[in-house]
């Protein structure tokens, strides 16, 4: 039987190295590290994320996809900017680049908005490595406009359709919604492409999640995601904190899921009451370590930095 850990002692003691390092950013920077519970009765109810079930007595408890909402409960009690290092757990997950359960940094600046929020993780990813850093920013329908010619706004259900069956072979767009589309033209035709550190920003509003939308265009959402030669290593916004509205997009999500024969979730009540009694604009990010280690050490598969793969 192995036993042996699935990273070696070298990159264990990097990753140590980080976390301090990673420490020292945000308390200089006057953050406040947190902690927050790895199981609660609620969960993200994304349709694209699938979360860990776990039957209690008196009720169900979810392992957390993120720390998002607990910690946005602190934004809201007077906690100011915070950060955390974490575990988060994701159903379904695994191969070269995913694991069930994973590291995560997590953090929120009162006062930012998703643009200096790209600021600062550039100045972080920028300490913590070792070698020159190269960082490009392009808007969503940009990107899409260079890499593949298309108009995404100016283009029907039908003809993302086609443009998925002509540009990523094989595929059967029957039954494929537009975000769909997007998600696998995204995924199978642009992202293979990348190079460098690269923020792709202004996220089609449907695409929102819990990000505000855009006050010079409200047909998209202050959403940005980072990639590094493809991998994608953080996801952030500048976050909603209008209650309604995201009831609103809680509810469209159990529609959706309903549509798709995907179980509805219970929506967060307490999120929900906290953005209710008030919370400042802030902007929120979450930062996927593993994979960042993987990047920072050169490393090709995410065992090499995980310390046990079972």
């Amino acid at each position: 039987m192995n036993w042996q850990p699935s990273a070696s002692l070298t990159v264990i003691r990097q990753r140590a190295r980080i976390y301090n390092q990673i420490r020292a950013f945000f308390n200089t920077r006057g953050c406040l590290e947190v902690d927050t519970p790895a199981l609660m009765p609620t969960t993200s109810t994304d349709l694209n994320i699938a979360s860990f079930e776990l039957p209690h007595i008196p009720h169900r408890l979810y392992l957390q996809t993120s720390p998002e909402y607990a910690m946005k409960r602190l934004l809201a009690a007077g906690s100011g900017s915070i950060f955390q290092i974490c575990h988060a757990f994701r159903e379904g997950e695994a191969g070269r680049r995913h694991n069930p359960e994973f590291s995560l940094l997590e953090w929120y600046r009162v006062g930012y908005d998703y643009q200096q929020l790209m600021d600062e993780i550039e100045l972080l990813i920028t300490t913590l490595s070792l070698s020159r850093c190269r960082f490009r920013r392009i808007s969503y329908r940009e990107l899409f406009r260079q890499s593949l010619q298309l108009e995404i706004e100016a283009l029907a259900l039908g003809d993302l359709r086609r443009h998925c069956e002509r540009l990523v072979p094989g595929t059967d767009s029957d039954g494929l919604d537009a975000d769909q589309c997007l998600d696998l033209l995204l995924a199978m035709a642009i992202v293979p492409a990348m190079r460098d550190y690269l923020f792709v920003y202004d996220y089609p509003i449907s695409q929102a999640a819990l990000a505000r939308a855009s006050a010079g265009d409200a047909s998209v959402a202050e959403r940005f995601e980072l990639f590094y030669d493809g991998i994608e290593l953080a996801n952030g916004f500048s976050e909603l904190t209008d209650a309604s509205q995201q009831r609103a997009r809680f509810e469209q999500d159990n529609r959706a899921r309903r549509e798709r024969g995907l179980p509805e979730l219970e929506i967060d009540a307490r999120l929900l009451a906290a953005l209710e009694s008030g919370i400042e604009d802030c902007a929120g990010v979450a930062l996927g370590l593993d994979r960042l280690l993987m990047v920072l050490l050169e490393l090709d598969s995410i065992d090499q930095v995980l310390t046990f793969r079972d």
